[in-house]
């Protein structure tokens, strides 16, 4: 391809996501390139000066810390928000961009995948209202039993499909079932087989980064951790993703033993847009592990915490 056709197609795929507002799913279908493709062209035409950009904006990002991300993680998008104030400002920035973020995506998404979480709760909180009677909010995993607390996996796709005045499905069973031969059973279930039908059509999903200690604060999980993650070594836990456990290499930890009811990580790794939100420094190793197995294509997080994950990846 020569200097002007690239320049060509380097301002067509900016033009259609700066202006056509499509998402980097929708130009990678578009334009038969792969995500990491699309997401270098961006930067080659912001670069190369046929994008440029001025935001007037309370919320403004730290481009050169994402550069260095996109460099060291070519296959996670890092999105830092500059450092406010206070902290309390801080997690109000990265709520307020993640809510405007995962809506921009949503509008080109049918089927859209709800975790479950205090930081997911207060995300769609943000949402703008909008009418989208084709959209359809669904769990991808069984309930917490967190039942005393309103972050509960059944309120957050009911809170976020009111915002759109759309559908939703859950998972009504326990985010992890011992029996082997119950949990596979039970997928086929009539009440089931719709939903891990839908799960399994998934344009994108959004959700939190947890650590074992979201495991351990529901006393029937943490009674029956052991059997939960068997054969696994505790120590080794960094980070939670998809209701499983994984290493500061990114690798998932119960690949022979997963106890989760749920859709399978192999089918939760092929959905093409999937959004995690980290705020807390204290997680900066659950995001270093998540960038290192590539287990979120887009991950949101301000200046502290990714200061945090590079001094992470020196001792690391």
């Amino acid at each position: 391809m020569n200097d002007i056709t690239q320049q060509g197609q380097l301002a067509d795929i900016a033009r259609d996501f700066y202006l056509g507002q499509l998402t980097i799913t929708q130009l990678s279908e578009k334009y038969q390139l792969s995500r990491y493709l699309i997401t270098k062209a961006l930067n080659e035409a912001r670069a190369a000066g046929i994008v440029r950009i001025t935001i007037n904006s309370p919320i403004d990002r730290n481009t050169e810390l994402e550069t260095r991300f996109a460099e060291l993680f070519p296959h996670t998008n890092t999105m830092i928000i500059k450092d406010a104030a206070t902290t309390n400002a801080d997690i109000e920035n990265i709520i307020d961009f993640a809510a405007a973020e995962i809506q921009r995506h949503i509008k080109g998404s049918q089927i859209v995948g709800v975790s479950w979480g205090g930081t997911l709760m207060n995300i769609i909180n943000r949402f703008q209202t909008d009418v989208r009677d084709d959209l359809i909010f669904t769990q991808f995993m069984g309930d917490n039993l967190k039942y005393s607390s309103a972050i509960g996996a059944t309120p957050l796709v009911q809170r976020a499909a009111a915002k759109y005045g759309s559908s939703y499905l859950t998972i009504p069973a326990p985010l992890y079932i011992l029996n082997d031969i119950v949990r596979e059973q039970l997928k086929d279930e009539p009440a089931m087989a719709n939903v891990f039908e839908q799960c399994g059509k998934m344009d994108m999903l959004f959700t939190g980064i947890g650590t074992i200690d979201s495991v351990n604060s529901i006393r029937v999980w943490h009674q029956s951790l052991n059997e939960i993650f068997e054969n696994v070594d505790r120590q080794e836990i960094v980070g939670m993703l998809y209701g499983r456990p994984y290493n500061i290499g990114g690798q998932i930890l119960t690949p022979k033993s997963d106890k989760l009811f749920g859709a399978s990580v192999a089918a939760l790794l092929e959905v093409p847009c999937r959004i995690g939100v980290v705020k807390s420094k204290f997680k900066a190793r659950a995001m270093l592990g998540a960038l290192r197995g590539s287990l979120l294509t887009d991950i949101i997080t301000n200046e502290a915490v990714a200061n945090r994950v590079l001094l992470e990846l020196d001792n690391n």
